[in-house]
């Protein structure tokens, strides 16, 4: 079995937030764009590498002050050998694709007191002398590091939650398949929401494209050009989420009796659609699967030229399912009513925030004290409830 990764701590995430290009490489940490001086007096950049102590798979205080570097072999500004004097010698490969070129060997007189003390040392008794020909001369660009399929499945490093020290409490979603059927208002939001965590697929149904009343309420901002492209509402969101994860994969097409089967393979569904007979096919058949979901919806109403409403998120799990027929309808919508069906952006938001969370309760992320199944934002009164 293979080891998780290891997620960067406190001072590792220190050095990401001075601007430092940093990797995690299995059991090493590389810290790239460090400006030299190369033996002929001209500047160029390499990677500093040093390998990760770890205790239990978290990582503990340096436990050697030896240090790699990748590069030509770095000089004093002059051309001279730097001292302490990096070893020559051939290139050794640490680990299968991590080929280092010299170490090096910088002991201050306590040690090191962690990986950002160590590295940043380095870097400044390394990039000093590059300076002094080229004052310019950085390796704090603030540029993120593109992680690779096997580490994540983001395209690049989540320090939200590292920083946070909250990488077990993230990883509970970790791997998990998540349907969102309907990308319309509340949906493409549940989207934002959901695509920002670490489950392991994501999977949109909406046989609509996206269109100009669409941006107004969804996250974002559309140009004139791509609401005039036409598209699909799954690959209008999908495009745009896909720069951040992977595995977000689209379905331009409404579910319906003939193929709502594709819900099987899912961990968890999000019903976000208006339809109440779409609603039916598709809580139905989660319910023959044994299946938790959550279907959203908003009520508003204008009256005296004012705004009022309610928005509800309601849950449908395993032992717990009587209820949910009682306050999710599944009538056909007249088609007068679809089109003044009242949808505020804010409303979405908070529609899928409330969507959201219960989910991530349900996997244990957040504390539930009470194991609400359904609740309730009352807009004129300012009442959240459950189950009332």
């Amino acid at each position: 079995m293979l080891r998780p990764p290891v997620s960067p701590n406190a001072d590792i995430i220190r050095l990401i937030d001075e601007g430092y290009e940093v990797e995690i490489w299995q059991d090493y940490l590389l810290v790239h764009h460090v400006p030299y001086v190369t033996p002929d007096r001209t500047v160029a950049y390499g990677t500093l590498v040093s390998a990760l102590s770890l205790e239990a798979n978290q990582i503990v205080p340096p436990q050697t002050h030896v240090a790699y570097f990748i590069g030509q072999y770095p000089c004093a500004r002059d051309g001279t050998s730097l001292k302490p004097k990096f070893e020559h010698g051939n290139a050794v490969e640490l680990i299968p694709g991590l080929r280092v070129d010299f170490s090096f060997s910088h002991k201050p007189k306590d040690g090191y007191r962690d990986y950002h003390h160590k590295m940043s040392r380095y870097v400044e008794v390394i990039a000093e002398q590059a300076q002094a020909i080229d004052p310019q001369a950085t390796a704090k660009t603030y540029r993120p590091i593109v992680q690779q399929p096997h580490e994540s499945v983001f395209h690049y490093l989540d320090t939200n939650s590292t920083r946070a020290k909250i990488g077990s409490i993230a990883a509970k979603l970790k791997g998990r398949k998540v349907a969102i059927v309907g990308i319309g208002g509340t949906g493409s939001y549940v989207l934002d929401l959901v695509a920002k965590t670490l489950v392991g697929e994501v999977h949109l149904f909406d046989g609509d494209r996206f269109s100009q009343h669409n941006a107004f309420r969804s996250p974002g901002a559309p140009s004139l050009e791509e609401l005039g492209a036409g598209a699909f509402k799954v690959d209008y969101f999908g495009k745009i989420y896909g720069r951040m994860r992977r595995e977000i994969h689209v379905h331009p097409y409404h579910i319906s009796s003939a193929n709502v089967g594709e819900l099987a393979g899912m961990d968890f569904v999000f019903i976000c659609v208006d339809d109440g007979p779409s609603k039916k096919i598709v809580s139905e058949f989660l319910v023959a699967q044994d299946k938790t979901f959550i279907d959203v919806g908003l009520g508003v109403m204008e009256k005296h030229g004012k705004l009022f409403g309610v928005v509800r998120a309601t849950t449908s799990a395993p032992g717990k399912r009587d209820h949910f027929a009682k306050l999710v309808s599944f009538a056909q919508m007249r088609d007068d009513v679809y089109n003044s069906n009242i949808q505020i952006a804010e409303l979405n938001m908070l529609n899928a925030a409330m969507a959201v969370i219960k989910w991530k309760k349900l996997w244990d992320f957040y504390h539930d004290v009470e194991g609400e199944v359904d609740s309730t934002y009352t807009i004129n009164t300012n009442q959240l409830q459950g189950d009332e």
